[in-house]
């Protein structure tokens, strides 16, 4: 071990979803701890003001994590630039937008089952196939660390009354099934990966985070912040730390558990 154990300096690590919010928070953060990011997004091109983006410590790679065809095309290109990544960040996500159409929104009994299917196929699928590629290959090079972003909705149920002020107002919004179902599913994966690869020293870890400050509508944040000890949703890069500590040595012995970082939401 370095004499600094959060040390990445080097690192080959791929982010799923690196061109969102929080996927360029990680990547800034990997960069300029040294570490060399290989960014697998279906929005590769959308870089805008993404300056980290035009650094030789950055490859984007358009890749789309549900097709195994496209994940093993986008291992190939990062192993010819940098070798066997030495991390894996499963970052990609969907969940339903506030602004999401109606049917996503609406009563649990009517939720489509497209929807359904589509956010598993990103959330749960996406993950397993990135495991199964990008993992598989560190395994194979006995070494590597998997973070698998969580959320406390895959802990807990959503609040449903934190949107009670739309259902007043007449807009029928719930907070959808799909993405609690998907993230609970992260945990059990995790856990399973962590002991199957045990013994080629790959570390498989979630991270469960909670909401991140956007600027959402005012009364959303009254309502849901309402729920957090430390009275406010996280600032964009308050997550950083905890990936950097994943990645490196600092969590050699962590191998198997939930890092749960949520203002204290789980606590009460």
């Amino acid at each position: 071990m370095p004499q600094n154990p959060f040390w990445i300096e080097g690192k080959v690590v791929v982010v799923t979803g690196g061109c969102g919010q929080l996927g360029r928070q990680f990547t800034r953060a990997l960069v300029e701890a040294g570490a060399r990011v290989a960014i697998f997004d279906l929005a590769s091109s959308d870089v805008s003001g993404f300056a980290e983006a035009e650094s030789d410590a950055v490859l984007i790679v358009e890749a789309d994590v549900t097709s195994r065809t496209s994940l093993e095309a986008g291992l190939s290109t990062v192993i010819k630039k940098w070798g066997v990544p030495d991390a894996l960040i499963n970052n990609a996500g969907l969940d339903s937008p506030p602004d999401a159409p109606i049917e996503e929104t609406g009563p649990f009994e009517s939720y489509p089952e497209s929807s359904w299917d589509q956010v598993m196929r990103v959330n749960s699928k996406g993950v397993f196939l990135s495991c199964q590629v990008i993992g598989g290959a560190m395994a194979k090079a006995g070494r590597g660390s998997v973070v698998n972003i969580g959320s406390i909705y895959g802990l807990i149920s959503p609040d449903q009354r934190i949107y009670e002020y739309r259902r007043v107002e007449g807009d029928e919004f719930f907070k959808p099934v799909a993405y609690s179902a998907s993230k609970s599913s992260l945990l059990n994966l995790t856990r399973y990966l962590a002991t199957y690869w045990a013994n080629k020293n790959v570390r498989v870890n979630t991270l469960t985070l909670a909401g991140v400050f956007n600027n959402q509508d005012e009364r959303f944040l009254k309502n849901y912040t309402a729920h957090v000890p430390l009275g406010r949703m996280a600032k964009p890069d308050e997550y950083n730390g905890a990936i950097i500590f994943l990645v490196s040595d600092a969590s050699s012995y962590m191998t198997g558990t939930n890092m749960i970082i949520d203002g204290g939401w789980t606590a009460w």
